[in-house]
């Protein structure tokens, strides 16, 4: 079976804006059996997310998550439908998700890799367990609950300062005794800098004048809290008290002009490029 797959062209340079040529789409043979354990899925929606960006450097300066290599396979958070599967969790025609999911119009994936979803929680709509009742969504509550320090009925002010991507969005400058969660900077991606990047001087000596806390955030310390988390963001969702923005792309030829156009602020929530909009078999 022919399909086709998104690989890594070119890297942008650790100080190199990203574009659509660092990408590059081919034609390539899917096996046509599976073995014990795999399951074979058609791609419905592809993320691209600003962790990416680091990714493209040989090195990512992080220990949790590695560098995409030229021409392989390119791969992020995905959602598709299982069209075979010789796994004893999946049947023809389950939903399923991966945060490590090929750019790939139909995959074959080890079963273990991926987790069941159901429609109901996101009422049909498949793209939001890429984004709102998703990681992003995941990091947006879980991020504000354990290090917001929020007080109920003290009438606090919370400031977004990247508030149109896929988390910020969701999430709801520096006070007296304020405090700030650090968790993701993509105006930064594009430098050779650590992360988190050290702050201006004059920024610095305003942080120290007045008493303002720094503290980083990472969702993957709390996965413990996650099943509850999409639970929660699935009911607000269907009461509409969370109202949920995304950008959606078509085509997997597009997953590179995706990816610059998030990088650049195209996007107003999460951004999503739209595979297979067929969600039945």
């Amino acid at each position: 079976m022919i399909i086709q797959r998104v690989v890594l062209n070119s890297r942008p340079g650790k100080n190199g804006n990203p574009v659509a040529e660092n990408f590059r789409i081919e034609e390539v043979n899917l096996p046509d059996n599976i073995n014990e354990g795999q399951v074979q899925v058609r791609t419905l929606y592809l993320s691209v997310d600003p962790y990416m960006r680091c990714r493209m450097n040989e090195d990512t300066g992080s220990d949790y998550i590695t560098p995409w290599q030229l021409s392989q396979v390119v791969d992020g958070g995905g959602i598709g439908i299982v069209e075979e599967s010789k796994h004893v969790h999946f049947t023809k025609g389950d939903f399923v998700t991966s945060f490590y999911w090929p750019w790939q119009t139909k995959v074959i994936l080890n079963g273990n890799s991926l987790e069941k979803v159901d429609p109901q929680l996101a009422n049909g709509h498949l793209s939001y367990f890429l984004g709102a009742i998703g990681m992003p969504g995941l990091t947006s509550l879980i991020g504000i609950q354990e290090k917001g320090h929020i007080t109920a009925g003290s009438n606090q002010t919370m400031v977004v300062s990247g508030a149109a991507g896929a988390c910020g969005s969701l999430a709801g400058q520096m006070n007296q005794n304020s405090h700030i969660i650090l968790c993701g900077q993509i105006s930064q991606y594009n430098k050779d800098v650590p992360y988190p990047p050290p702050l201006p001087p004059a920024v610095e000596a305003i942080q120290k004048e007045r008493n303002i806390t720094r503290e980083r955030f990472l969702v993957l310390n709390y996965k413990d809290k996650f099943e509850s988390g999409i639970l929660q963001l699935s009911q607000w969702f269907k009461e509409g008290k969370l109202k949920i923005k995304e950008t959606v792309v078509n085509g997997l030829e597009n997953m590179g002009v995706a990816f610059q156009s998030m990088m650049t602020g195209g996007n107003i929530g999460k951004q999503i490029v739209c595979i297979s909009e067929e969600t039945s078999l």
